[in-house]
């Protein structure tokens, strides 16, 4: 998935059709993420630039991006020398991966000076460098000090330099093509890839003059779903792609498995603290249950109490057990004592034992019922952190805050006024809608608030999951599948086949008394059977979603 020379030669080519572009503001969406917001010719763009080791990249993006709280420092230095100037060109180096953004901006004093921003999207070693008029770094996203690589150092101060270029041909210029060596060798800009496409394109008559002269015209990102592999040119060795413009393209390579690593990054807390809950009550439950079946075999020491009173007469002394017959069977029975008390004491401390482990039955049961339901309750969360949005996080948190898990962050100023209604997802089909509720404080509101007592309510059976509710005069078969399409997908049976899904009208639902908000119980209810489908879902919500 990553980007190679050419394809970056492509995108250089798209970028410098929006300069000169003011920088109107610089976002950070991510430890690895910038987001520069532009404005070209009365229109504005969103420049995101990746330094992840594994979906480093830049492009336009029609996306939106949620920004953490507080920038790091390196989108400080940013904001200080850059924002509000000017990218005049871009220029790419060779066909690296490098790309040299020059802009001119002014300082306090109105002085114009121009800056570089040197993008490189090179795997793991990806950076943002940022460099003045005398070729001297002044920030980097990553910083490399010189007793991490002495070869080549990226810190404040230190002249910059480039990675050093290997000596091969340019394929747009040097068409001989040695079958010897692969083309990753023997030409600049080539991926594994591209390499792989080429050669089997020339295996099949191509020429490799004409091969090039289409990646220099296209301005199409071919993907190939099944790999997720893309490149400017149909990647006709793997089979059916399908295509888009090559920026659009790069918002559907990335966004959604951008988004969720974004989401882990921000959320981590969040993940640490319900898998940290989760696994504490799992540990604990097992003890308890043995701490249980101990205590529900208390009769024995009634027994031995009744039994050492009875015949206390016999032993004068302190022993170390007592031989007595039982009562009923006439049988011997061995009693163990406490050399340091007298019979009768220790008959007393049996009776004590048996009243503590009366006590304890109700006490230790208790304890079980609370610790099956945390775990219950910590699954259901760790289900929906899978698959939420910075939203739904932000729900969560609040939730896990609300019930004392999570401390409340200190507000610095003015408390930002927030809705009561959560951010859950809708979807207009045709004249039907569909409600998805992702988190407890959604499937709350969504089914025992919102929804009209005749709306249908859907809901994975016998797993954590989104409550769904379809709101028609008349659904069609198709619309219903659809809702149960999300029921499904948006729960912990997700990745299993045939789920069953349970629904029902709403007047049929009651709210579960004692147990997590959001759970219902049913009175009655039909089941209709669906296969998630991650494409499906995603083509759904491309199509339908009411943006909000």
């Amino acid at each position: 998935m990553a980007l190679d020379g050419l394809f970056m030669h492509q995108i250089a080519k798209q970028l410098k059709n929006i300069l000169p572009a003011r920088i109107n503001k610089i976002q950070q969406v991510s430890d690895t993420e910038v987001l520069l917001h532009l404005r070209h010719d009365s229109t504005n763009h969103k420049l995101m630039i990746s330094t992840h080791t594994q979906y480093n990249r830049i492009s336009l993006t029609y996306e939106n991006y949620q920004s953490p709280s507080v920038p790091n420092n390196f989108i400080m230095v940013l904001r200080k020398y850059i924002d509000g100037g000017y990218i005049r060109s871009i220029e790419q180096a060779g066909l690296d991966r490098i790309l040299d953004m020059r802009v001119a901006a002014t300082n306090e004093m109105g002085d114009e000076h121009d800056f570089h921003l040197s993008i490189e999207l090179m795997g793991k070693y990806a950076n943002i460098v940022l460099i003045d008029e005398n070729n001297k770094v002044i920030d980097a996203l990553k910083r490399i000090p010189p007793f991490d690589n002495n070869k080549r150092v990226i810190f404040p101060g230190m002249q910059f330099q480039l990675p050093t270029a290997f000596d091969k041909k340019d394929p747009f210029t040097q068409f001989e093509v040695s079958e010897n060596e692969s083309l990753t060798k023997q030409f600049h800009g080539f991926s594994p890839l591209l390499s792989r496409e080429v050669e089997w394109r020339m295996h099949h008559g191509e020429a490799f003059q004409d091969i090039m002269k289409q990646i220099e015209q296209s301005e199409t990102l071919y993907l190939h779903n099944e790999s997720s592999q893309f490149h400017c040119i149909p990647l006709t060795h793997l089979g059916k792609c399908d295509a888009y413009p090559i920026m659009k393209g790069m918002d559907v390579v990335y966004f959604h498995q951008e988004e969720k690593e974004r989401i882990r990054q921000q959320s981590g807390d969040l993940y640490k603290l319900v898998r940290k809950e989760l696994a504490k009550n799992t540990q604990k439950l097992p003890k308890l249950k043995a701490t249980l079946e101990e205590a529900m075999d208390c009769e024995k020491y009634r027994v031995y109490g009744d039994l050492l009173y009875a015949y206390a007469y016999m032993f004068k002394d302190k022993v170390s057990q007592a031989v007595v017959q039982d009562f009923e069977t006439g049988e011997d029975v061995c009693i163990p004592l406490n050399i340091k008390f007298d019979v009768k004491q220790n008959a007393k401390r049996y009776y004590q034992k048996y009243h503590k482990s009366k006590t304890a039955q109700i006490m230790v049961q208790e304890q079980i019922d609370l610790c099956e339901k945390e775990i219950s309750y910590f699954s259901l969360l760790e289900s929906q952190l899978d698959f939420a949005s910075f939203e739904d996080a932000k729900e969560i948190r609040a939730e896990l805050e609300r019930l004392g898990y999570l401390k409340k962050a200190p507000v610095k100023g003015k408390p930002k006024k927030t809705s009561d209604v959560p951010h859950y997802m809708t979807l207009s089909v045709n004249n039907d809608t569909i409600l998805v509720g992702k988190n407890n404080l959604q499937n709350e509101y969504l089914t025992f608030h919102y929804a009209k007592k005749n709306d249908l309510w859907f809901h994975a059976k016998d797993y954590h999951g989104a409550h769904v509710i379809l709101q028609s005069d008349d659904p069609s078969e198709e619309v219903m599948r659809m809702a149960a399409m999300f029921a499904s997908y948006y729960s912990q049976g997700k990745n299993s086949s045939s789920v069953p899904v349970n629904y029902c009208e709403i007047k049929n639902l009651k709210k579960a008394k004692g147990k997590a908000i959001g759970q219902a119980l049913l009175t009655s209810y039909k089941t209709i059977y669906i296969d998630p489908e991650e494409k499906m879902i995603q083509e759904y919500i491309d199509q339908y979603q009411v943006r909000k």
